[in-house]
Parts: C-alpha cells; structure tokens; sequence
C-alpha cells in the first residue's frame, strides 16, 4: 500500500506541472463548453436541452486528450519496466495511475461545471444533476481509457489508436450520462433508471480495466 501510495503521489505531482496534462484538459473543456453557445445561437431553449450533452462531450474529449500521458511518460523513462517487474501486482498498480489520473484530470473537471452550467443557461438543479453523473461516470471515462492506453504505450505514432479504441468504448457511458442529465431537466425518464446503468458501468470498468491494462502491459512490453 506505500508503494501504491507513492506511486499515486508522483503522477498526481507530475500532472499537476505545468505542461503535466491536468491543466490542459480543464482548458480544453473550457473552450469547447464557451465556443457551443456561439456555435448554437441566442436560443436559450435549445441551449438548455443541449447544455448535458455539451458538457459531457467536452468532458470526454477532455479525458481522452490526457489519456495518452497514463503510461507514455514511464515507458520513455525506463519506470513502467520497473513497475512491471515490482512485487507490487501489475493490476495494483493500474488502478493506482488511472485512479491517480482522475484526481488530477478528471475531478477538475467536475469542479468546474457548476460554473460552465452558467454558460449554458442550466439551473441548479440542472447542473447539480449533471455534476453527480460526471462524478460516477468519468471514472469509467478514465479506468476504460487505460486500457487503450496500455494497448497503444508500445506502439509508434499510438495516440490515433488510442483514441479509436477509447472512443467506441465510452459510448455507453456518454449515452447514460446524458440521459440521466435530461431526466431532470425534460424528462420523461426518471433520473434513477440511467444514472443506476452509469453507476454499474463505472463499477464494471473499475474492476476490468486494471485486468485487461496489466495484461496489454505485459504483452506489449515482452
């Protein structure tokens, strides 16, 4: 537990440097949230419905935008073959970094849509609904991506793959959250009924992706 701690610790200091990945993730969201209300237009209307989907697209897009940092930067320095070869299991240390990435990256994230929700002329109630579903479903974002990740370390030019394998697999996750965020504001499905899907969706992630990543880990570096 002190290695995985330690481990923790270093990604969370790296991602937070300047040119460490968190920032550029919020700043991207932040773009892409302000450029929507232009690209739509004056109606408020179409832009509260739409506000969920905007915000959870601009959270995806800002995931996978950090993704690729996961294990390239301890692939280039010689660390992930230390890692792998440690007493500390593989799968451990997977949940560790992914869990790692999200504090720095994803939690941002989150912590910065009651604010964006202004933007999109989301009430309260709205963007609270829409804070809880990316709270539950940007760690499946994260621990779902890193099986890309893993997959893609070894490989020259494997950011392009990255983003292939990821996107097909976040899918669900961003068919649930939106729908959970639209419960509130025009219904008529009730928010328990998909929020309850996304919440089983991150569970799953969580227990497979630090499997299926340790495996993609140990293939590719062989």
């Amino acid at each position: 537990m002190t290695a995985l701690g330690a481990l923790m610790r270093r990604d969370i200091r790296i991602a937070l440097r300047v040119g460490g990945g968190a920032l550029i993730g919020v700043l991207f969201f932040l773009i892409v949230v302000v450029l929507m209300p232009f690209a739509i237009g004056p109606d408020l209307r179409l832009l509260t419905r739409l506000g969920p989907a905007i915000l959870w697209l601009g959270a995806l897009l800002a995931s996978l935008l950090t993704l690729d940092r996961l294990f390239t930067a301890d692939h280039d320095d010689g660390s992930l073959d230390l890692i792998v070869m440690s007493r500390t299991p593989l799968e451990l240390a997977c949940a560790a970094k992914a869990l790692a990435h999200w504090l720095a990256a994803g939690l941002p994230l989150i912590v910065a849509t009651p604010v964006l929700g202004l933007l999109l002329n989301l009430d309260v109630e709205a963007t609270a609904a829409v804070a809880l579903t990316l709270l539950v479903g940007t760690p499946a974002l994260t621990f779902t991506g890193m099986i890309g990740a893993a997959l893609a370390v070894t490989l020259h030019r494997g950011g392009l793959l990255l983003a292939v394998l990821v996107l097909p697999l976040s899918v669900p996750v961003l068919i649930f959250g939106v729908a959970a965020s639209q419960a509130v504001i025009v219904g008529p499905t009730p928010f328990g009924t998909p929020f309850s899907i996304l919440c089983a969706i991150s569970l799953v992630s969580l227990v497979v992706g630090p499997f299926a990543a340790a495996a993609s880990l140990k293939h590719g570096l062989d």
